[in-house]
């Protein structure tokens, strides 16, 4: 009978059996490969969907406005963050009972063949209601599959790698994410610039989900090649499998509480991730109006410039360990990403950011006439009352604002300029057209001479600054993913891991990471400051940060093996 040995026990070297079990050779680089594709393919497709969801909002959620159809976009692409959680339970306990190959060889295929129908799903104007719907399941889809995607490559490289070059050898794992991220914007700038931009829009944009198919057939050829875990074939001669691992995931106090810590840790990691990758794209085409190749290929440059440190900190945590690694990036992040994303402005649209110093706008009303500037469901009109018709305004156009008290009606103020937005009270609905166009006129004007610009002017935007900030972050959020991988497979016991290290993976990555540009978003809108949204980053990292300082076990040098 195994007994549980005390935490302080766990830090020790390999047991010959785990040297026996090692991989050699070139099975070892078959093993990374072969289990990195799934990640590699999940960020691909990830990062199109991203990428892509203005086309997606155009096609799919035309039947609202663009500001609305652009946000639901956001949420159906974190529809399938939602259901992560669930796919990790499922899959986890799979791969637990059954096997880690034979279950990410089913997470694969569920995968690879929803990205495949959503290049080839009709719009909105061909399906009607039916489209958005289809669209989302094939999210729901993705993402239960997944759920079990990630953990099982994660376990499986883990449980073939030597106890000294774990950290190195599941650093991999993230490096592909970004080989995925990397070839999709390669992907999508060369479709864009096969076609006119009109034809891109219409259909072109379906290409690359389409050309996911081959990467479908190359990843499960591979996989097919590989043999089961070591540590899971021990288990299963030994019969010393978990005949129930939620309950001993979840019911024993001893692991519930390492996976909670862990949640902590992960949600800090994941907004630090998608900030320096999603957050970064969208917040360079949505709102300093950059175009989209020029988007994707700073992106891109900073993925290939920053995607190496996951290697070299995974390195380092085989070296002086995992836990310090992991904190000093959330630190990092966390004091750094205001800064970047200022600098983004200021290199991105130098004239909007001088713009927005010297000549700061502002709306002054009453707070009691004010409502949210956002609308979910693409059914609220934001033009009752004054102070709803300037912020509706200027967040449509994509200005940034401050608020300010007022006792009745509503100003924009632009420097020293003042804008009395109409009251709509009383007015019929000529009269009301009439004075909303003479206020969107007089706004624009005043924005042109306080110097906001309609466009980015292409001669002043600065890319290399614009490549060296994005790159700067990547490589900070490196710090906090590169050893995480190691981390979770060996801070949980090989008879439940893949579902006590799935689950909080996945609520991590799933929820906090994945709604960050639909908060964010969403909290821009709301509050009409650019830079609000990154409050939802900075708090999240914060408390993995200060969660991980006083909870999280250094992990290295922990055995992997179930003799533990």
């Amino acid at each position: 009978m195994n007994v549980q040995k005390p935490e302080e026990d766990l830090v020790m070297t390999r047991t010959p059996a785990e040297n026996s079990s090692s991989p050699k050779g070139h099975n070892e680089a078959l093993v990374i490969g072969a289990s990195s594709l799934g990640t590699m393919f999940e960020w691909y497709d990830f990062f199109l969907y991203g990428a892509l969801a203005t086309y997606i909002a155009q096609h799919f959620f035309s039947a609202v406005n663009d500001t609305t159809a652009f946000i639901l976009a956001l949420a159906a692409f974190a529809s399938g963050f939602i259901v992560r959680p669930f796919g990790a339970l499922l899959f986890g306990r799979i791969g637990d009972v059954v096997g880690r190959k034979n279950t990410f060889l089913v997470t694969m295929a569920l995968m690879g063949v929803s990205t495949f129908i959503v290049g080839l799903l009709p719009g909105y104007d061909r399906l009607g209601v039916a489209a958005p719907i289809i669209l989302v399941g094939l999210r729901l889809v993705q993402g239960l599959a997944i759920g079990g995607e990630y953990g099982g490559a994660a376990i499986y490289v883990a449980e073939h790698a030597p106890a000294e070059k774990r950290g190195l050898q599941t650093s991999f794992i993230q490096t592909t994410a970004l080989v995925g991220l990397i070839l999709s914007l390669l992907i999508i700038m060369g479709a864009r610039a096969a076609m006119p931009a009109e034809q891109f829009a219409d259909w072109g944009w379906r290409i690359p989900f389409l050309l996911s198919a081959i990467l479908l057939a190359i990843s499960m050829w591979i996989r097919l090649k590989l043999n089961e875990s070591p540590v899971f074939q021990k288990m299963k001669e030994e019969s010393a499998t978990s005949a129930a691992p939620w309950r001993e995931a979840f019911g024993d106090w001893s692991n519930l509480k390492l996976i909670l810590i862990a949640l902590a840790v992960i949600a800090g990691q994941a907004v630090s991730f998608y900030s320096g990758t999603f957050y970064v794209l969208f917040f360079l085409d949505r709102i300093l109006k950059v175009d989209g190749f020029t988007a994707n290929l700073v992106v891109m440059w900073a993925l290939v410039i920053g995607g190496p440190f996951y290697v070299f900190f995974g390195w380092l945590s085989d070296k002086i360990g995992r836990k310090r690694i992991l904190m000093a990036g959330l630190l990092i992040a966390a004091l750094t990403i205001n800064p970047v994303f200022h600098g983004l402005s200021a290199a991105a649209n130098p004239a909007l950011a001088e713009a927005q110093k010297s000549n700061p706008v502002i709306v002054a009303a009453n707070p009691d006439d004010c409502s949210l500037q956002f609308d979910p469901v693409g059914k609220k009109r934001f033009d009752k009352t004054a102070c709803d018709i300037a912020k509706s305004y200027l967040t449509r156009t994509g200005v940034s604002y401050s608020n300010a008290p007022l006792g009745e009606g509503a100003q924009v103020r632009i420097g020293a300029a003042i804008i009395e937005a109409p009251d709509p009270a009383g007015m019929d609905a000529a009269a009301k057209a009439e004075a909303l166009n003479d206020f969107t006129a007089r706004v624009e004007a005043s924005l042109r001479a306080a110097g906001y610009p309609a466009e980015v002017d292409p001669a002043r935007m600065n890319v290399p600054l614009m490549i060296a900030l994005t790159a700067f972050f990547v490589a900070v959020q490196t710090m906090s993913y590169g050893p995480l991988a190691a981390m979770l497979v060996e801070l949980f016991p090989a008879r439940i891991r893949y579902t006590s290290m799935s689950f909080p993976y996945h609520i991590g990555n799933g929820w906090f990471g994945g709604f960050l540009p639909t908060t964010a978003f969403a909290i821009v809108a709301a509050t009409g400051n650019f830079y609000a949204g990154l409050w939802y980053a900075i708090a999240n990292m914060v408390f993995g940060l200060v969660i991980g300082i006083l909870f999280l076990p250094e992990t290295r040098g922990r055995l992997v093996s179930h003799d533990r």
